[in-house]
């Protein structure tokens, strides 16, 4: 039986394949479309090489899901390859240039030496489906932020008392800003008047809001340059950051609503500090099927929480922090470990027996968080949801 080895240099408009035998025999070298047409013909030809095919491909998602989706279609073995895996390998082969006909044969044959690659699966639709609000959403969500770091540099220009007095990660002081953004307009307008005015917004703790925006501008009255205009500017930002809350708001309500057709929810949601988005990102990152990674320990070196060793000659025992892993991944369960110190005893005092340790915040977090990979992985092994004592002790 013939097997013959593919890897795929993916790119935006165009991929480049290279087709390679057991000896390492380059057999197909070929620069394609990223289209279907093109793909199929691709994939026809290299079939006709040989009776087994393995393919390598450097981009999981993005310009590579047309043909990573047409593999999965014809039942191909896919396997993913990091690019700077790729990038750090090809210095160890012939010729210092880079090409993407070099780059597809390093993948190809990386597929055929080694054992230890990641393959790529279909997820379920649930998880196809949460994977595009999660992103859209953590765009939104940054920039958001952006958007308050601008409003709050603009009110600082004209009103810095007010930026001090404000939170603006909230609506009431947002609504504030879209009417009153000077001292002068403040004052003039009094107590009762604005007080009246944010009511009739709706806002919340209107009294102690108008009384914190009247007493700053009590503090000044001095009319700084260009007070008009970056008032004008101040007005537009927290109208932006509004709709973005709005934005968030109903993707939030989207995502929930999808994250609870998935089997896990329950397992999921029932880990302290795991929580809806949290839950439906963790999805979103690892694809929801944990055979893929076999162990715990996979999925914590996925997410970037478990050290690794660094030892050399007599040097023994040394560990860093990896630095190969999935970012969005190492967020939830870094957030989620934070949560979780301020609402479960347990994780708490887990927390505060690493502190006393001499643990450094950071540390002791990610610690916690390792431990909870742990967790989580047993969780949804079996199917059952967290419970402060095992179902063990419990019967005993």
């Amino acid at each position: 039986m013939a097997m013959i080895w593919a890897g795929i240099d993916a790119g935006k408009t165009h991929h480049h394949c290279v087709a390679i035998d057991e000896s390492g025999r380059r057999l197909l070298s070929r620069r394609i479309a990223n289209d279907e047409p093109e793909l199929l013909e691709l994939l026809a030809d290299v079939l006709a090489l040989g009776d087994e095919v393995t393919w390598g491909i450097d981009l999981a998602d993005g310009g590579a899901a047309l043909a990573i989706t047409i593999l999965f279609n014809h039942e191909q073995s896919v396997h993913y390859i990091f690019g700077r895996a790729i990038h750090r390998a090809s210095e160890s082969y012939r010729g210092e240039g880079k090409t993407d006909a070099k780059d597809a044969a390093v993948i190809a044959d990386h597929v055929r030496i080694r054992r230890d690659l990641h393959p790529l699966r279909t997820s379920d639709e649930t998880v196809t489906d949460l994977k595009i609000p999660t992103d859209r959403r953590t765009d939104l969500v940054a920039d958001r932020t952006h958007t308050v770091n601008r409003l709050r540099a603009r009110l600082t220009d004209i009103f810095p008392g007010l930026e001090r007095a404000l939170d603006l990660t909230n609506t009431g002081p947002l609504i504030l800003l879209t009417g009153y953004q000077t001292p002068a307009s403040l004052r003039r307008t009094g107590k009762k008047r604005l007080e009246a005015w944010l009511r009739n917004r709706k806002v919340l703790r209107a009294d102690r809001l108008s009384e914190a925006a009247l007493e700053a501008a009590g503090h000044q009255h001095t009319s700084l340059p260009g007070e008009r205009l970056t008032a004008q500017m101040v007005h537009t930002l927290a109208r932006e950051v509004m709709a973005l809350n709005q934005q968030v708001t109903e993707l939030d309500k989207a995502i929930e609503a999808r994250f609870r057709e998935h089997r896990d929810f329950e397992v999921i949601t029932s880990m302290p500090g795991l929580g809806v988005i949290l839950g439906a990102e963790f999805l979103a990152a690892t694809g929801g099927d944990m055979t893929a990674f076999g162990t715990a320990d996979r999925l914590a070196g996925f997410g970037g929480v478990a050290p690794v060793p660094r030892d050399s000659g007599k040097i023994s025992g040394n560990l860093r922090r990896p630095r190969r892993y999935n970012r969005r991944l190492q967020r939830v369960f870094y957030i989620s470990a934070l949560f979780s110190i301020r609402h479960c005893d347990e994780s708490r005092r887990f927390y505060e027996r690493k502190r006393a340790e001499g643990k450094r915040h950071v540390q002791a977090v990610l610690a916690l968080a390792r431990r909870r990979v742990n967790v989580l992985w047993a969780l949804l092994r079996d199917g059952r949801t967290y419970e402060l004592m095992p179902p063990t002790a419990l019967a005993a």
